[in-house]
């Protein structure tokens, strides 16, 4: 009935899926909170505008809240102030009906926390050169929030990091600088993030949230608020949880794949496909799930995020054998490619010093414009290391700028393929004219399969 008689939110062109409820006297900041989310008269920022904060606020956005982007990077405001979308998964069409019904905006300047009642901290969690953890963008950023933290704010991190920095690292900065109490005055939680970038089927709207706060009313608060706009909210204890459960995901999949890289390396020693075999696995209905081998491990999550666990277990004398085994064997697979393309060569009675090396595909998976840790940056660097003449083509990665070397994508593939000496298949992007490339091409390593049965028995090919 309340619903019913509402009235609609303030903010113009942002239609509230429920009508707001009549005017309340709360008694705390607890049910303020929870009142302003169901109605979504709520405030929402998100402190980052990248892969994870720019889906998320335009969800959010969508679900009849007014969200404001917070980034330092001023061409990233601009773009979405201006109705553009720079990431691949938000339509600039979304963003520019966003931006004109007043639902969403950016701003380079943090003061802006001050007016919200909730903030997402979306922000990248590297790896240092040395494979330690980078928390400095997570430090930073809780530094911003502690600076405008407020009575009846809620803080979620979804930054990927190691069990604990949410309670040990986030929340003693919080505490120092505005002297409330947790789960009181402001609320906080971890909810990471599931970010798969190019995927329809699964997005931030439908891809199950889990929430874990540092108190249970922070978790009933944060679980409120995403459930508003999200489709399924997985409550756990505590925030832990949460963080552990984030690692647990991406340490199982950089396992597996782990486990077939060593196996495409066993294969190619028994002059087995590797590719027959894994097939062949997958046909057994039950107890079995499909990886596949590659060139390497790629993305903001896979490479970095199990060695966060790794990093964290050192501390307490524990050496998490699995992660550091696959993180070996992953790390190590640009080179077996190279090793790979040498060989080809050799047969076909070329060096690799001098000759022409094509490499196709730099996004780190399929049909995506992200180059994140991507395999092909080292394939491409230890190819030029020994003297090999490199090119790659790319439709969805124009220009690479990495580690002290600069290259465009070449725009005539069918001239390239023909020229090159060796092409070498790093990623198999599906609007990739495969039959043409076989066709056009002197020789070629396949790493993904991309060929598949069309170059079942061709002299000129090699798979991993």
């Amino acid at each position: 009935t309340a619903r019913k008689n509402g009235i609609m939110g303030d903010v113009p062109g942002c239609k509230l899926l429920y009508p707001r409820l009549p005017v309340k006297v709360f008694m705390n900041h607890y049910e303020r909170l929870i009142a302003s989310f169901q109605d979504r008269s709520a405030r929402i920022a998100t402190l980052g505008l990248g892969y994870v904060g720019l889906p998320l606020a335009t969800v959010f956005a969508e679900a009849g809240f007014h969200v404001v982007g917070i980034d330092p990077i001023q061409s990233k405001v601009d773009s979405i102030n201006r109705g553009e979308s720079y990431i691949q998964d938000v339509p600039t069409e979304q963003v520019a009906r966003l931006v004109k019904d007043g639902c969403l905006e950016a701003t380079s300047d943090v003061s802006a926390l001050r007016d919200v009642d909730a903030v997402s901290i979306c922000v990248p969690t590297p790896l240092r050169k040395t494979g330690d953890p980078d928390l400095s963008y997570i430090v930073s950023a809780t530094e911003s929030v502690a600076q405008h933290v407020h009575p009846g704010m809620v803080v979620v991190l979804e930054s990927s990091t190691y069990p604990g920095t949410t309670r040990e690292m986030v929340l003693p900065r919080l505490l120092e600088a505005s002297q409330l109490t947790v789960g009181q005055d402001f609320f906080l939680a971890f909810s990471p993030e599931r970010v798969d970038p190019g995927r329809k089927d699964w997005t931030t709207l439908n891809t199950p949230k889990v929430v874990g706060g540092i108190t249970e009313a922070c978790s009933d608060v944060c679980s409120t608020w995403y459930a508003q706009a999200l489709e399924k909210v997985v409550r756990v204890t505590s925030c832990e949880v949460a963080e552990m459960a984030k690692l647990l995901e991406n340490t199982f999949r950089m396992i597996n794949i782990g486990l077939v890289n060593e196996l495409a390396i066993m294969c190619d020693r028994l002059g087995v496909d590797v590719w027959e075999v894994i097939d062949a696995a997958a046909t057994k209905p039950f107890g079995f799930m499909k990886f596949t081998p590659g060139p390497g491990l790629g993305g903001h999550c896979i490479p970095i995020d199990p060695l966060y666990l790794s990093w964290k277990l050192k501390s307490l004398n524990y050496t998490a054998r699995f992660i550091e085994l696959a993180s070996e064997i992953n790390t190590n697979m640009p080179r077996f490619v190279v090793g790979k393309v040498q060989d080809a060569l050799n047969e076909a009675g070329k060096p690799l010093k001098g000759s022409g090396v094509l490499v196709l595909g730099a996004a780190y998976k399929p049909d995506i414009d992200d180059l994140r840790e991507s395999p092909a940056l080292d394939v491409i660097g230890l190819l030029q290391n020994k003297g090999a003449r490199v090119s790659y083509h790319d439709p969805f990665i124009p220009t690479i700028q990495h580690d002290g070397w600069a290259m465009d994508s070449e725009t005539d593939l069918a001239a390239a393929v023909r020229t090159a000496d060796c092409v070498v298949i790093v990623t198999n992007h599906s609007n990739s004219d495969y039959p043409a490339i076989l066709a056009g091409a002197q020789l070629i390593v396949d790493t993904r399969n991309a060929l598949g049965a069309i170059s079942r028995g061709n002299p000129k090919v090699v798979k991993l």
